[in-house]
């Protein structure tokens, strides 16, 4: 039988949550441009060379998983929906030009405001280099990859696939954006919230906030698209993919202390941010509805308080804050031109 094509249709939903994200990732809709990162230079070249070294290279490692996520994992997840999820694909879609072209390029602005072209560089080569960084992102591409292979065998039956290892490939896949989207994300915000809540670096500490309001949708969606195939499974396969959730947090979370004993043991900050990785984890298995893997700890006040993305009161020279929202206008109508004619007589 040929193929049977379907259009999307917003006026009828497709699940009870998917427009409601769809509508919320929209209303926060911005751009790197918004912000204009020239007030932070005062700060920024009276800032010892370790605490620089450190801040820089904890947003390049937000590049590099910013740039996967938008490159393969994303997109992967998407396409892996069924043929008439046409309005999960948007919003997903949506989330992944949003981690690419609007996160990552902000890190780059950032770069390109605080650093020369060498130390931009170097910076990049650091990244490519680094073992540690390395190994996290292969973890974690290599479930999308094994989501995408199957994906190729569902829609062009290259060969005979099972529905069942579809599916669970597919919350493999999903279980690690969660993890990367409200763990290592998260975790890698500590140092630029840490010299927000000091009123240092605050142009910079803006475009995390916005950010940091994007991730979150990201990771509250994926982890309810999860959430929704786990409890198609039978409890033995819910036990095993329960097993293989913790398993796969514990081994992302290895590699995440190393790297950050790297980055932050120079400047004295390895155990407040450890504490960090560890609430972060315990929030991205909330997203997925798990329980919490980790003791509770006391996170750093001013950091913890970074996480509040309410708005916040800009300066005048300011272009958008994390407030902004896009403007919502209806079409005028004829009625809208007749007046009471009291009040036109005055």
């Amino acid at each position: 039988m040929k193929e049977k094509f379907t259009g999307a249709n917003w006026n009828e939903n497709e699940d009870l949550y998917t427009q409601t994200f769809y509508e919320q990732n929209l209303s926060q809709f911005w751009r790197p441009e918004d912000i204009s990162l020239q007030a932070d230079l005062n700060v920024w070249n009276i800032l010892p060379k370790d605490v620089k070294d450190a801040y820089a290279k904890n947003l390049q490692v937000l590049t590099f998983l910013d740039t996967y996520q938008g490159d393969i994992g994303m997109p992967v997840v998407s396409r892996s929906m069924g043929n008439d999820d046409h309005q999960k694909k948007s919003v997903l879609n949506f989330m992944a030009a949003m981690e690419n072209a609007v996160h990552a390029k902000s890190y780059s602005n950032i770069f390109m405001t605080y650093l020369n072209n060498d130390e931009i560089r170097d910076l990049f080569i650091w990244g490519e280099e680094n073992q540690h960084l390395q190994e996290i992102l292969r973890i974690i591409v290599s479930k999308y990859q094994d989501l995408d292979k199957l994906t190729y065998e569902r829609n062009y039956g290259i060969k005979k696939y099972k529905d069942i290892d579809f599916k669970v490939a597919q919350f493999k896949a999903m279980v690690a954006s969660v993890y990367l989207e409200s763990c290592l994300f998260y975790s890698g915000f500590y140092y630029p919230l840490w010299f927000y809540g000091q009123g240092k670096l605050m142009q910079a500490g803006e475009i995390i906030n916005l950010i940091l309001r994007d991730e979150s949708v990201h990771g509250l969606y994926v982890g309810r698209l999860a959430q929704d195939l786990y409890e198609g499974f039978n409890d033995e396969l819910k036990a095993k993919l329960k097993t293989f959730t913790i398993e796969l947090l514990e081994e992302l979370y290895e590699h995440k202390i190393a790297l950050i004993e790297e980055i932050y043991d120079e400047v004295g900050l390895s155990h407040d941010v450890k504490i960090f990785v560890r609430y972060n984890a315990n929030k991205a298995l909330m997203n997925l509805g798990f329980e919490a893997h980790f003791p509770y700890e006391e996170v750093n006040p001013v950091v913890l308080n970074g996480l509040n993305t309410e708005t916040k009161t800009m300066d005048n020279f300011s272009m958008k804050g994390n407030g902004y929202q896009k403007m919502k206008s209806e079409s005028l109508k004829d009625e809208d031109f007749f007046f009471e004619e009291e009040k036109i007589n005055g």
